[in-house]
Order: structure tokens, then sequence, then C-alpha cells
């Protein structure tokens, strides 16, 4: 076959070079169009202002020590003395990172089961800020519209509402999926090659190595970090999307409906036949990316079983409604769509107030509302938009029981008669669940 060149003269089409669609290594997704990178970064990630800043994010969210034992009043009690060491270590390029201290957080609901969280020390932490202040805006503007986690202006509830509009629209197998350790299987190789599509500053993927193979101090015992990242560091998140950015973008160019956050994904689908060509899609891709699939945990499930994703239990009604069409005024009809928070949220929230509501508890009344309070009004917050009207009543009623327990020291008593909820909920300041369901409450309709 021949084509014509301007010129007019022939030329075989052997020679011409095929139009690239896609790229052609899953790398080249954070790069896709091949644009300029970023080689000089490290002296802003040190700017005495940038640390400065780093320094006030990491304040606000508090949080405990590291392995030297130095907390938030003990390094602020330095402050300027530990910038102007941190600024002069990354400019002079002597920084060192220090071990994070392992600790081991038992899974909600799962005895026996803990969750492996390292904690960096202040100082390291000031650093990791310092640098996910430079390299955030650089990689967010190539993260997939499928990606909800740990970016600015995007929430849980914004994933959940993908996934709800997908599901309205006729499309009801989900490919529930877990990833197995992710956190600590991530292979630093892969990772700081995806980091190299975009940065080029050699002291920066250095400073980024140190990090990831700073190792951890468990039991008094230090121990390599050959792999994974510590859950726990302040530049993890990022990482964790950099890393799992050619997974988003390759499945979307498959045509899947992707919704993910952090490591917890799921593929909303129209057939079960899509829904595991799909999940032997995201097998492929993701084991070139050095990460595997939990198969105990990943499943296809039909939404009329019902399916849990950040919190919520989603599931297609089948029981018939008790009350008449005509006398419903939220407008649910059998056979709806619903959401209820999962047994292990209701539960992990009652232990928090069981916690804080014991009989010994040497607390006066209102101080220990003060106390519950944020934590009922986080937690309902959350869920005040799902299917919550009967369990927040249960609630609200088991919430008040037990601050009468603790008050009189018994379960059965008559704080009723002495401590009657008007007073709780209005002199005392009780938060009440119920109050929190903006169809009941027309002032929360903004929440």
């Amino acid at each position: 076959m021949k084509s014509v060149s301007k010129d007019g003269d022939e030329e075989s089409s052997l020679s011409e070079k095929p139009e690239r669609r896609r790229p052609r290594r899953l790398a080249e997704w954070l790069n896709p169009t091949g644009e300029r990178k970023v080689h000089s970064l490290v002296d802003k990630i040190y700017k005495r202002k940038n640390l400065e800043m780093a320094w006030e994010k990491v304040k606000r969210n508090r949080g405990a020590g590291g392995i030297d034992g130095e907390d938030i009043a003990v390094f602020e009690a330095r402050l300027e003395e530990q910038l102007e060491r941190l600024h002069g270590e990354l400019r002079d390029d002597t920084y060192a990172p220090q071990p994070v201290m392992r600790q081991l957080i038992p899974k909600a609901g799962q005895p026996g089961k803990h969750r492996a969280l390292g904690i960096p020390t202040i100082y390291d932490r000031v650093c990791q800020q310092a640098m996910l202040n430079r390299l955030e805006p650089i990689f967010d503007v190539v993260f997939d519209e499928a990606s909800f986690g740990y970016r600015k202006g995007r929430s849980t509830k914004d994933a959940l509402r993908k996934v709800w509009c997908e599901l309205e629209q006729g499309n009801e197998w989900v490919v529930d999926a877990d990833l197995r350790d992710f956190f600590g299987s991530v292979d630093h190789k892969k990772l700081l090659t995806l980091v190299n599509q975009r940065v080029s500053d050699g002291r920066v993927l250095g400073l980024l190595e140190q990090i990831l193979q700073a190792g951890c101090v468990a039991e008094g015992k230090r121990l390599a970090t050959e792999q994974g990242t510590p859950q726990g560091g302040v530049v993890s998140p990022l990482l964790s999307n950099i890393l799992l950015t050619p997974f988003d973008r390759e499945m979307r160019r498959k045509g899947y409906r992707l919704t993910r956050y952090a490591d917890d994904w799921l593929v909303i689908c129209k057939s079960r036949r899509e829904a595991q060509a799909a999940l032997a899609a995201a097998q492929r891709i993701l084991v070139q990316l050095g990460v595997t699939l939990h198969a105990g945990k990943t499943r296809i499930v039909h939404v009329r079983h019902g399916f849990e994703f950040l919190g919520y239990k989603v599931k297609r009604g089948s029981r018939p409604l008790k009350l008449a069409a005509s006398k419903i005024r939220s407008g649910v009809r059998g056979g709806d769509l619903y959401a209820y928070p999962r047994a292990k949220s209701i539960q992990h929230f009652k232990d928090q107030i069981r916690a804080r509501t014991r009989r010994k508890a040497p607390v006066s009344t209102r101080a220990l509302i003060d106390e519950i309070n944020p934590i009922i009004r986080g937690w309902g917050h959350y869920y005040c938009k799902a299917h919550v009207r009967k369990l927040f009543a249960q609630l609200a009623r088991w919430i008040v029981r037990r601050l009468w327990s603790q008050r009189y020291k018994r379960w059965r008593n008559c704080g009723w008669r002495y401590l009657p909820e008007r007073r709780l909920y209005g002199e005392y300041g009780l938060v009440n669940l119920i109050a929190l369901i903006p169809s009941l409450n027309p002032r929360t309709t903004s929440l």
C-alpha cells in the first residue's frame, strides 16, 4: 500500500509511525502527554515559609510523638531551633529520617486482628508535610476522576453519590474488592518510577526513598522496611494515589465504572459477565503495580444482596413496606435502593459511648455529655441522610439510659424521674441523633 507525500512522491506506509492512542506502559499514565517534568523542587521544600506552613498543619492534626518521645508541646517549645535545623539539613542534603514507631491498632469488629500504624517523629512529620505541600499540586492534576480519597474538594459523600447514581441507572452488579495489605506491600521501585514521571529532582526522589526505607521500631527492635509505606505517615496517602492512578486510568479506559477511595474500591456493572471481566482486568493491572487482591474479601455481588462501601451497607429493598404508599411522605417505594450504617460502624460507635459512660467513671454528667457530644455529632452527621430514622431513635434512647446508669451507678434506676430526657437535651445540651436527620429538622437541611 502506497501513500503520497506533500511533495507528490509516493512513500511506503511501512515507514509511517503508528498513532499512539494510549500509553504503552502503565507508568506513562502519570505523564501521558510527555509534559515537562519538575526539575528543581527541593529548594521550594526547604524554604522557611513552607516549613512554617507544614508545622502549622502538623500542629492542627495533633497526634502522638514517635520513637524520640517528643510530642507536639515539646517540639513547639523549641520551634525556631527545630525549623532552622530542618531547613539546614534539607538544604545541605544531610537530612536522615528516623524509623517510625509501629503500633498495632485493633480492627473494629475483628477480635484478635490488628492494623499496623507507623508513627513518624514530629520532626519527620514536618518534613513530610513540607514535601506534601509541594508534591500535591503537581500530582493532583493527573489523578483520575474515579479517585476520591485524600484529595482536596473530594469526600466520601462524593464517592457514595457517584456509586448511587450508577446504581440508579440500572447497573446492579458490583465488584466489591479489597487489596491485601496495601500499605505494607507497596513496591518502592515501582512507586519511585511513577513519581519520576512528574518529578526529576534527584534529591526529592532520594528523600522519598529515605522515608520509605527508614525502617520501624516494634517491641524495642528495629526492623527494615524493604517494601510498603507507613500507614500513618503524612506523605503516604499521596503515594498511595500515585501508585494506583495507572489502575484508575486503565480501568476507566476500558469502560468500567470504577470508584476508588484510597485502597477501597468497587466497580458497578450491568451484568455478571461484565463484572467478571472487570475483576479479571483489575487483577492483571494490579499485578503490574505489585499489588494483589484479597481473595477472601473480593467478590461479585448483586445489589439485592447488598455490599459495603465507606462505612455504609447499600442494598435494594426486598421486603414489602408496612405502610400504604399514600401514607409514606418520604417518597420511599418497595424495591428502592437504601443505605444503612454497616454493623461494624454501629458497634464501633456504641463501643466509644460505652467506654466513656462506665458506671465507675469519676465524671459529672455535664462533663460526660461534653465528652460524648462530638462523637454523637460526628457519627450522626456522617449517616444522617441514610435510612436511619429507626436506628437513630434506638441509639438515642440507649445513650440516655447509659447516662442514667452512669449517674445513678446502676442500670435499673429512676433516672427518667430525676433527670428526664428534656433536661438532658435542653439544660445539659446532649446532642439528639434524631434532630440531625435533615428531613425531620428543617434547620439541618444544609448539612
